[in-house]
């Protein structure tokens, strides 16, 4: 079964970017561009991997991460922070709210692949 990916991104660059990478690697890619988007899409969409973003307009990633991991229906999926927050504080903390992975902006296509390969 092909893995299925939703990536949270409020910039359609960045968007844009991530969604081009999974899709080279045979992904299933679905897209959200805020926190609420993003919990609702994970819970009807049922992906095998979660990358977001932290700074977003209506929801903080962080914040939607935090729902998602205490969510029945969607604490099992691996959520990856893509963001350009990269201090060691913002990779515990994310952590913390129940990411499995951390990837800073600015990114290379590896880095993704490799979230997707050692989480899924």
């Amino acid at each position: 079964m092909a893995k299925k990916a939703l990536v949270v991104d409020d910039s359609a660059a960045d968007l844009a970017n991530i969604k081009a990478v999974l899709s080279d690697a045979g992904c299933i890619v679905v897209t959200a561009t805020s926190g609420t988007e993003a919990i609702a899409k994970a819970k009807s969409e049922k992906p095998t991997i979660i990358f977001l973003d932290v700074v977003m307009s209506d929801m903080d990633g962080y914040e939607a991460c935090r729902l998602l991991a205490a969510d029945g229906d969607t604490k099992a999926i691996p959520i990856v922070f893509v963001t350009s927050k990269g201090q060691k504080a913002d990779k515990v903390w994310g952590e913390l709210q129940g990411a499995k992975g951390h990837v800073s902006k600015p990114y290379t296509a590896d880095q993704i692949i490799d979230q997707l390969k050692n989480l899924t």
